[in-house]
């Protein structure tokens, strides 16, 4: 089973590869390191810039030959994406006209970063492999499964107009299902925990669409959510791209309870064997409770975090609480951490419930040793 679950994942990934094509702009990207950098058109305003930064760039795949290459940086004055350079930083550029002989077009994207974070990926990845073993490679293999459907599937098929919350369903479902089963395998364990994850994914998109019209929200609050619809041609659903943005947030978190609550009570059953549905049942509640205590205030935490910045500028401002809460922005985080706490809420029994009906078949064997767990 295993095999064939493998076997299919990597057919799987490389028709995924193969069908989303390759970009057409026709850009060659290398990395250069910046020789010159002239700041003589730019105009500083305390820690912003603005103007244009004209550079000299050498391409590390022809560094032997000197060549420099004039590029431009232009900073309109968004520090959010806005980058300054100075010489010796390593930089992405993208040429054109490399391979035909024309005179190359140079443009500076941004700092070259991919050492840093490859080298986090790294230790990552090796921390995962020393503790968790067999389960950490399949881990990883999971991750980055993962990683690249969402990028070259899930994406595209927003991108295209497909319903985003049949798109978004239908691939968490696949990723939960391949995740959850390549690291507990088709056990009880794995089962339990997919049947959980799935019920999460369920009330998460209902919620998702009743909350939403309640709150009437529209989708527009979620970053260059405004340039993506001017730069597809105004088809999009920025409401349903919003559900399923919340759909995925919280998948990661049912995904991460239900696995919990499985193996927990798996691992209550195999050291009292002699354990009744009923008190396995308690136990997993139990368990349960300590779980979302935890993980409902990791998913506050976790959202409050990415909007720091304008937490403190509301109160910079001396902005009413009630004021802040009303705002379309703070209203749409305060739905998807509540309606992914909610879900959690509901992930846990329900999870504890299904796992006492599969791990305990007989109903009537009652152990002395069931009070004390």
């Amino acid at each position: 089973m295993r095999g064939m679950l493998l076997g299919f994942t990597t057919l799987l990934l490389a028709l995924v590869y193969q069908l989303s094509g390759q970009p057409a702009d026709g850009d060659v990207h290398q990395v250069a390191q910046v020789h010159l950098a002239d700041d003589s058109r730019l105009v500083v305003i305390g820690s912003n810039r603005i103007g244009e930064q004209r550079l000299q760039v050498r391409l590390e795949s022809d560094r032997n030959s000197g060549r420099v290459y004039e590029a431009s940086n232009r900073l309109n004055g968004s520090m959010e994406y806005d980058e300054y350079y100075q010489p010796g930083d390593r930089v992405l550029v993208a040429i054109q006209g490399l391979e035909t002989g024309d005179t190359p077009q140079v443009r500076v994207l941004s700092h070259y970063r991919l050492p840093v974070l490859g080298g986090l990926l790294a230790v990552f990845a090796l921390g995962l492999l020393l503790y968790a073993g067999r389960v950490g490679v399949k881990s990883l293999l999971s991750f980055l499964g993962s990683v690249i459907i969402v990028w070259k599937l899930l994406i595209p098929g927003l991108l295209a107009g497909i319903s985003p919350v049949i798109m978004t369903a239908l691939t968490l479902a696949a990723l939960s299902a391949l995740i959850i089963i390549s690291v507990a395998g088709w056990s009880h364990k794995g089962q339990v925990a997919l049947a959980g994850t799935l019920i999460g994914l369920v009330v998460t998109s209902l919620l998702c669409l009743l909350v939403g019209r309640w709150l009437h929200l529209d989708g527009m609050s979620q970053p260059l959510a405004q340039s993506l619809l001017f730069e597809t041609g105004m088809h999009l659903n920025m409401l349903d791209i919003f559900y399923a943005a919340i759909v995925i947030g919280a998948s990661g978190a049912a995904m991460d309870v239900a696995m919990e609550m499985a193996a927990t009570m798996e691992e209550i059953q195999l050291n009292h064997p002699d354990i009744s549905r009923s008190a396995l049942l308690r136990s997993g509640f139990r368990v349960g409770n300590a779980v979302i205590g935890t993980m409902t205030t990791t998913l506050l935490l976790a959202y409050s975090g990415g909007f720091l910045t304008l937490l403190m500028l509301f109160i910079s401002r001396d902005t009413s609480l009630i004021q802040v809460i009303n705002m379309k922005l703070v209203a749409s985080e305060a739905a998807r951490t509540l309606i992914g706490s909610l879900a959690l809420v509901i992930v846990a029994p329900v999870t504890a419930w299904i796992a006492s009906w599969v791990y305990v078949k007989d109903e009537g064997l009652v152990s002395g040793t069931v009070a004390k767990v």
